[in-house]
């Protein structure tokens, strides 16, 4: 089993920064891809960003330019650092992770609850 943990969202004025963090701990090892969704309210859950086994990147055409995502695995921790945020960017925010070799193309067809692991979720709230 693997847990998620996510820290670092809170309140922030539109144009500012903030960095997540997913913390993962277990069976560590048997994580492949990992990444960032997001729920807004009113709204379906949608993949912000994805990291691929290989190391492959890629991000929601909405967030592209402004957000980052890396991966330590050294502390086994997943980031995602936001930069110019948008009040439509306010939002619970997930991390994921697989045990699967996923390609970035699958990971943005898979339904949130068809990853492996998911964590219970950070708010992160842009004001105007």
């Amino acid at each position: 089993q693997v847990q998620l943990v996510e820290s670092g969202g809170g309140l922030v004025q539109a144009g500012g920064s903030l960095k997540l963090s997913c913390a993962a701990s277990g069976s560590i090892f048997s994580i492949n891809a990992m990444g960032w969704y997001r729920q807004a309210p009113g709204k379906q859950r949608e993949l912000v960003a994805g990291v691929a086994s290989d190391g492959s990147t890629d991000y929601a055409d909405s967030v592209k330019g402004r957000f980052t995502i890396s991966r330590d695995n050294a502390k086994n921790t997943l980031y995602l650092q936001m930069n110019s945020l948008k009040p439509e960017d306010t939002a619970v925010y997930y991390c994921v992770a697989d045990r699967a070799d996923l390609s970035i193309a699958t990971m943005t067809i898979l339904d949130f609850h068809e990853y492996d692991y998911w964590g219970q979720g950070t708010q992160v709230t842009v004001s105007s």
